[in-house]
């Protein structure tokens, strides 16, 4: 995971330490990506935090409507339920808004795992290798309507 600012400003650029995403309410992780290996932390995890569904995605520029599908993840918005995305293979990006309005960009490669937490305004596009396969973590499905900004 690589968090960094974004925007015309002076921290562009500027580096993002664990401490600060924590702050921010942003909390990660990193797990090994052989399911042998992730599926007791992963577990662990989900029990603590009330995880009660998990399904798994994949996009790559096969994937039908990726363009579309990207355009709507990039909306900014926010949910009522935390967003959770523990990725296996590929990567992606979420850019955050700080509790400045600034933008936070956070790159996540295998094995990372970050949970955005409700009511913080985001959005996600894949990177330039447009592929990625990532676990998504609900405690309640009813709080993943988009709330557009």
């Amino acid at each position: 995971m690589r968090a960094y600012y974004l925007g015309n400003n002076d921290s562009e650029g500027a580096g993002i330490d664990g401490e600060t995403l924590v702050a921010e309410g942003i909390l990660h992780w990193h797990l090994p990506v052989d399911e042998a290996a992730y599926t007791a932390p992963l577990n662990e995890i989900r029990k603590a935090r009330g995880y009660v569904e998990m399904d798994q995605i994949h996009l790559d520029p096969a994937t039908p409507n990726l363009g579309a599908l990207c355009d709507k993840f990039y909306a900014e918005h926010h949910h009522t339920d935390e967003e959770i995305r523990f990725v296996i293979a590929g990567s992606g990006i979420f850019d955050l808004r700080d509790e400045d309005d600034a933008w936070m960009r956070v790159h996540l490669g295998p094995g990372d795992m970050i949970i955005v937490p409700a009511d913080k305004h985001h959005r996600f596009t894949l990177d330039d290798a447009r592929t990625i396969t990532c676990k998504r973590l609900f405690q309640d499905t009813n709080g993943w309507e988009a709330i557009l900004r």
